[in-house]
C-alpha cells in the first residue's frame, strides 16, 4: 500500500506544482487587461478554475498522502523531513496567498504588479527544488 500511497503523492505534487507555477503567470498577464474587458473576464474564469479544480484538490491530495506516509515510514523524527515539512508550510502559504489574489482579481480589486507576480511566481520553483532534494538525497 505504501508504495501506491507514494505514487498519489507525487502525481498530486505535481499537480499542485503546475498550478502553482502556472497561476501567478496567468495573473502577470491578467494585471495587463483593461478592467472589465473580455480578456480580464477570461483571465478571471481561467484563475478561478485552475484554483478550484486542479490546484485546491491536488493540495488536498498531496497533504492527507504525505502525511499518511510520514506516519507509516515513521520520517517525522529525521531532521530532512523537519526541514521539508517546514518548506511545505510556507508552499502552502503562498498557495493562500495565491487564493487571496485570485479573489482580489475576481472583484477587480487587485493592487498588485506584473512585477509582485513574477517574482512570487518563482517561490514554488525554489521550494520545489529544496524539497526534492530534501527527500532525494536526505542530507541529515
Amino acid at each position: 500500500m505504501y508504495e501506491w500511497i507514494k505514487a498519489l503523492h507525487i502525481l498530486a505534487v505535481i499537480s499542485w506544482m503546475a498550478g502553482m507555477l502556472y497561476l501567478p503567470r496567468l495573473m502577470v498577464y491578467h494585471c495587463a487587461a483593461e478592467i472589465g474587458s473580455k480578456q480580464s473576464e477570461t483571465f478571471k474564469v481561467m484563475e478561478w478554475r485552475l484554483l478550484k479544480i486542479i490546484i485546491n484538490p491536488a493540495m488536498v491530495v498531496t497533504w492527507l498522502a504525505g502525511l499518511w506516509l510520514v506516519w507509516q515510514g515513521s520520517w517525522y523524527m529525521s531532521g530532512w523531513f523537519q526541514v521539508k515539512f517546514a518548506l511545505v508550510i510556507v508552499m502552502s502559504a503562498i498557495h493562500g496567498i495565491l487564493v487571496r489574489r485570485v479573489k482580489d482579481f475576481a472583484a477587480d480589486r487587485n493592487t498588485r504588479s506584473a512585477r509582485y507576480f513574477r517574482i512570487i511566481n518563482e517561490v514554488p520553483a525554489a521550494l520545489m527544488i529544496a524539497i526534492v532534494i530534501l527527500v532525494v538525497v536526505k542530507p541529515f
